[in-house]
C-alpha cells in the first residue's frame, strides 16, 4: 500500500535532485501549489518534502508567500574552496606517506572518470564518484575523520560544482587532472602533488566563481535576497 510518508518521500527525493543540479535556480521563490503542478504531487507530500528539505538547509521559509532555494554566494564557495585546499593538501601529503602500494594503485585505478557536458544526470553520478576518489585518497592518509570531514565539505559543493560544470565542457580537462593527481601519488612524489591538486582546487574554483557571478548579473537583486 502506497502511503502518504511514501509520496512525501518521493516528492523529497525528486525536489531535491531539481534542487541539488540547480534545476530549481538558487535564490529562486517557490511556491507550493507550484511545486504541486510541477511534480503532480499532493499539497500533503510537497509540504513534508519541504520541511526536510528546510532541516537541511537547501530551502528557507518565507512567511506569506512560501520557501526560497538557499542562494549560494560567493563567501560560501570562497570558505569551502578554502577549506578544501587545506585537508586536500594535507591529504597527499600523508597519503604518499602512509599508504600502501596497493592503496596508490586502486586510486590510480580508480581515477579515470568524467561526464557528458550539459547533461546533469551525469553531473550528479561524475560527483558522486569525485566524492568518492578524493575520498579515498584521505583514507590512504589513514586518517578516517580526515575523510569525513572531506565528504561533508565535498557534498556542500554539490549545487556550486553543478553550476561549474554548466560554464563550459571541461569534461577532458577534470578527468586528465584526476589521472594526474593519482599519478603523483603512485610515484609517491609530494612536491608534484601538493603542486597538482593545488591547481585542481584552484581551477575549479575559478569554473564556480566565474559561473555564479555570470548567473548573478541576470538574477535580480530582489529576487536572490531573503
Amino acid at each position: 500500500m502506497i502511503t502518504s510518508q511514501s509520496f512525501a518521500g518521493q516528492a523529497y527525493a525528486i525536489i531535491k535532485k531539481d534542487i541539488l543540479t540547480c534545476v530549481l535556480d538558487p535564490g529562486s521563490k517557490i511556491a507550493q501549489p507550484e511545486l504541486v503542478k510541477r511534480y503532480d504531487f499532493g499539497i500533503t507530500p510537497i509540504r513534508e518534502a519541504l520541511k526536510r528539505l528546510e532541516q537541511e538547509g537547501l530551502v528557507k521559509s518565507m512567511p506569506r508567500f512560501g520557501y526560497l532555494i538557499s542562494p549560494i554566494t560567493i563567501q560560501d564557495v570562497e570558505e569551502i574552496f578554502e577549506l578544501r585546499m587545506i585537508l586536500e593538501k594535507s591529504a597527499v601529503q600523508m597519503a604518499i606517506e602512509c599508504a600502501s602500494d596497493e592503496q596508490l594503485a586502486s586510486i590510480m585505478q580508480h581515477a579515470n572518470f568524467t561526464y557528458i557536458y550539459k547533461d546533469r544526470e551525469t553531473y550528479l553520478i561524475f560527483l558522486e564518484q569525485n566524492i568518492s576518489f578524493h575520498r579515498a585518497i584521505a583514507l590512504a592518509a589513514g586518517n578516517r575523520r580526515l575523510a569525513d570531514i572531506l565528504t561533508i565539505v565535498l557534498g556542500e559543493m554539490t549545487r556550486p560544482f553543478n553550476l561549474g560544470l554548466d560554464l563550459r565542457d571541461s569534461a577532458e580537462e577534470m578527468r586528465r587532472e584526476h589521472i594526474a593527481i593519482a599519478t603523483t601519488l603512485v610515484h609517491r612524489d609530494v612536491e608534484a602533488a601538493e603542486q597538482t591538486i593545488t591547481a585542481q582546487i584552484t581551477r575549479s574554483r575559478e569554473r564556480v566563481v566565474e559561473m555564479l557571478n555570470k548567473r548573478l548579473k541576470q538574477i535580480p537583486i530582489q529576487e536572490i535576497m531573503p
